[in-house]
């Protein structure tokens, strides 16, 4: 609910204050007095797209504070939690424009986006007039408004859980044809690729088993003549034959030697155990270079394919094994990928039946209710005398989507056996306005979290038909708060609260001004609207009338 607005030095208003009530409030005066600089100004400070140029001439900026009262469930906390700003039973929206046309806002002294602004201002405000391309004479909303209308709650939370359940069984079908596809179109490559490794079956650490090999037997016939002279040397007829002669000698003569031989002697032993040791090793050596040549051979072939296959494939040769089991993985993938398929298919059809099925529901919920709102749409129109007027909601087919798959739009006929068409583009100023109430009235609902403000709307109408616009603005009043800009004695008539625009001049400025008119003012104001200018006894009465009517 609207508490306050404070305007400064925006367009031909210097500083006006202005306290709003709970109910019906109107705000009347002659024509160009300013009650459009008023709504200006609100839409400004809640980031709404409007006048270039709104600073007062001569001034530095302009700036507009309001203040609005927020109940607990107020759909503007999620928005306020959403933004990171701090919220609370009051909201205070405070906007900025330079003279440069610079512009700041602020939300509770958080400075924050025009984008936060506006989102705001779908929760806090909802306007109706004759040029109203936000409210209920833009197409895009009237689905959404029929459904509120039908209390089709339950019904679009099932169609937008089964739109999102299809879409994502779509996607996941899209990206595994997508994978098959890409492997579809490898797949003469990693069948010939499997089966080269598996022919050569390269082994871990086989590349520098057959290096290490391979570089010992190009070397073996160099190396081995040393090898058997030295094996010769440690054999019988050489080290091993001498030690085993010293020692047999110093045996024999130790006893006689006073035990001075013992050590020397038990360490020729030593030296011999350590001697056969070599000569198993160096004779193990001799038969390891007692090659083939054609193993030379046969090691260098397979040495050199590991190596051409892994720079083939740009792997290390120890990753092949490893490498050759990811081709093969993709290869059962594309194996196992066609009954996948299967399954993948067999999901989109079942979320498209689900779908299809709470799209139904859906959409015979709308025609129901839209027939209802025909009607109840048509009995309002008959107390602001446009019986003879047709209202009807057009449902037709529309791409499927997470809303259903109907198009919505209030079309209306002025006159039987006319044409219908669009609210906007059908009828007349006047006709549309009461077009616009009637329906509101209808759709209203539980509207009291936003201030409902009409402009104008009873424009083209008087008598009583004007009256059962303001009865009509008053029953929507109650409970809530709406904001009337109007002409209208009996509309002004049936307010709770009553302000009047006036231009005046100060110091060779016009400048304009609102004043909150108590009952005996309100008086005069409402005989002025009846009469003009000159408020005579008669007009007075006629007003006193309407007030008490």
């Amino acid at each position: 609910m609207l508490r306050a607005l404070d305007i400064r030095d925006m367009l031909i208003i210097d500083r006006l204050e202005l306290s709003f009530q709970p109910g019906l409030n109107a705000l009347t005066g002659e024509t160009g007095a300013g009650k459009s600089i008023l709504l200006d100004s609100l839409g400004f400070v809640l980031g709404w797209r409007g006048r270039a140029e709104l600073v007062r001439q001569g001034a530095a900026q302009g700036e507009v504070v309001a203040e609005f009262e927020l109940s607990k469930d107020h759909p503007a906390h999620e928005i306020l939690a959403e933004a990171g700003l701090p919220g609370g039973e009051e909201l205070i929206l405070r906007r900025v424009n330079t003279a440069e046309g610079r512009k700041t806002a602020w939300v509770n002294d958080r400075r924050c986006s025009g984008e936060v602004l506006r989102a705001l201002s779908e929760t806090l405000i909802e306007l109706h007039g004759q040029h109203d391309d936000r409210g209920l004479l833009n197409p895009r909303g009237h689905r959404a408004m029929l459904d509120d209308y039908a209390g089709a709650g339950d019904h679009l939370a099932a169609v937008r859980a089964a739109w999102s359940q299809m879409s994502r069984t779509r996607k996941a079908l899209a990206e595994t044809e997508a994978a098959l596809e890409a492997v579809r179109s490898e797949e003469e490559f990693l069948r010939h690729a499997v089966a080269e490794l598996d022919q050569l079956d390269p082994q871990p650490g086989e590349d520098a088993d057959l290096d290490a090999r391979r570089r010992m037997m190009q070397g073996a016939e160099r190396i081995r003549d040393d090898v058997a002279r030295a094996f010769g040397l440690l054999g019988g007829e050489g080290a091993e034959g001498a030690m085993s002669d010293a020692i047999r000698w110093l045996e024999g003569v130790s006893d006689s030697a006073g035990g001075q031989l013992e050590d020397p002697i038990a360490a020729l032993g030593r030296a011999m155990i350590e001697l056969g040791e070599a000569q198993d090793g160096v004779n193990a050596c001799l038969q390891a270079l007692d090659f083939n040549p054609a193993e030379l051979e046969a090691a260098e072939e397979r040495l050199f394919a590991i190596r051409a296959l892994a720079r083939k494939h740009d792997v290390a040769p120890d990753e092949l094994g490893p490498f050759a089991d990811t081709l093969r993985d993709r290869l059962n993938r594309l194996e196992a990928g066609d009954a996948d398929l299967v399954d993948k298919r067999a999901a989109v059809e079942a979320a498209q039946v689900a779908y299809d099925a709470a799209a139904a529901g859906l959409s015979n919920a709308r025609r129901a209710s839209a027939g209802q709102l025909d009607a109840a749409v048509m009995a309002e129109l008959a107390p602001l005398k446009m019986e003879r007027a047709v209202f009807q909601t057009e449902i037709t087919p529309a791409e499927p989507g997470p809303e259903g798959c109907d198009a919505v739009a209030f079309t209306v006929a002025t006159n039987p056996g006319a044409p219908s068409g669009p609210l906007n583009k059908i009828a007349s100023g006047g006709e549309l306005s009461r077009f616009l109430l009637a329906l509101k009235v209808c759709l209203s609902g539980d509207d009291s979290a936003r201030t409902m403000i009409f402009d104008e709307i009873d424009r083209g109408v008087g008598g009583a038909t004007a009256d059962a616009v303001g009865r009509r603005l008053a029953s929507l009043a109650q409970g809530g708060q709406v904001l009337v800009v109007t002409h209208s004695p009996q509309v002004a008539a049936r307010a709770a609260h009553h302000w009047r625009v006036q231009k005046q001049v100060t110091d060779g400025q016009t400048l304009s001004t609102v004043i909150p008119l108590a009952d005996p003012d309100r008086v005069d104001e409402i005989a002025r609207m009846v009469a003009g200018d000159t408020i005579t006894d008669e007009a007075r009465a006629a007003a006193r009338a309407l007030l008490q009517a």
